[in-house]
């Protein structure tokens, strides 16, 4: 199973030269990919998830790694479609590729935040069916000269996207969502799904046979669809972890070894990617946290779990 991280984004340790740094340090260890995510706004109040409060722009911020470092595979989890035109993405997205040297994962996820829907003028109406047109219009500009895509919901009248991404047909799509239309699309239409930072790890299993089984049925060959996990780390070296609703100790939670069984028993579930994102790590995530403590805590943890 391959072994990635979450990139400094959210919180103290959020900044160019955490960035650089860790995008580095990723590299030496043996990661093999670096994850942003994507959060437009916050509650005006200060309440919310503190992970959210501030967030770096996800494309932006793989950007400027890919020109630190030069192996690990930048992939964002996830853009909210509902935000933007397939268009403008698809145009980021094949940038983004060509400058990274064809190491783009571009993840797609439908949007959860009221008041992200309200500023962007996006609506809720239709999601699944939405996103459906919205891989397929971005495919089409990436791999058809001219391109055009005439559909429901969007119009790309008979053009050219040019430079075309290195990565041929272009960048893997990869798809999050929970309920299990969600997981079913990913199966069918995506390259790989991708679980969320509040998947019950112990249930995974039944996601994955849920994406594997839709591929399947569309013809598609189920062991090819990537299955990403996104890993919340809960680091404690005593190995006493953190407690479910019922007592047991959360996977990925604990010390290095009790976090790597864990990610040992991901793998036999049918994950195929796993990348531990400290940003939801009180410690690092919070932008109220000691800036210092976060990047050392940040280096700690990456060492002791280094693949």
């Amino acid at each position: 199973m391959e072994i990635g991280i979450g990139a400094p984004v959210s919180g103290a340790w959020a900044g160019p030269d955490e960035l650089a740094r860790f995008g580095a340090l990723a590299e030496e260890l043996g990661y093999t990919s670096l994850w942003t995510f994507q959060r437009l706004l916050a509650p005006a109040d200060g309440g919310g998830d503190p992970v959210y409060r501030s967030v770096l722009d996800p494309l932006l911020s793989l950007t400027y790694l890919a020109s630190h470092t030069s192996r690990a595979r930048l992939g964002v989890a996830l853009v909210n479609l509902p935000f933007v035109s397939p268009t403008h993405l698809a145009k980021q997205a094949s940038t983004l590729d060509v400058l990274s040297r064809g190491r783009l994962d571009l993840g797609l996820g439908i949007g959860w935040s009221p008041i992200e829907f309200i500023a962007s003028n996006a609506t809720t109406e239709r999601r699944g069916a939405r996103t459906v047109e919205f891989v397929a219009a971005m495919r089409a500009l990436w791999s058809e000269t001219p391109a055009r895509f005439d559909g429901e919901f969007y119009t790309i009248p008979a053009s050219r996207m040019e430079p075309k991404p290195v990565q041929r047909p272009g960048p893997p799509i990869l798809l999050g969502g929970v309920v299990p239309a969600a997981l079913e699309r990913a199966g069918r239409i995506a390259d790989g799904w991708m679980s969320r930072s509040g998947t019950v790890l112990a249930d995974i299993a039944g996601d994955v046979a849920t994406v594997r089984d839709a591929a399947e049925r569309a013809g598609r060959d189920p062991d090819a669809v990537r299955i990403i996990s996104r890993g919340v780390v809960r680091y404690d070296p005593s190995g006493a972890g953190t407690p479910d609703p019922d007592g047991k100790r959360l996977r990925l939670s604990g010390s290095a070894e009790q976090i790597r069984e864990d990610a040992a028993w991901l793998a036999e579930q049918g994950v195929t990617e796993l990348f531990y994102d400290l940003n939801w790590d009180p410690r690092i995530g919070d932008p109220a946290a000691d800036r210092t403590g976060a990047v050392e805590r940040a280096e700690e943890i990456l060492r002791a779990l280094r693949p």
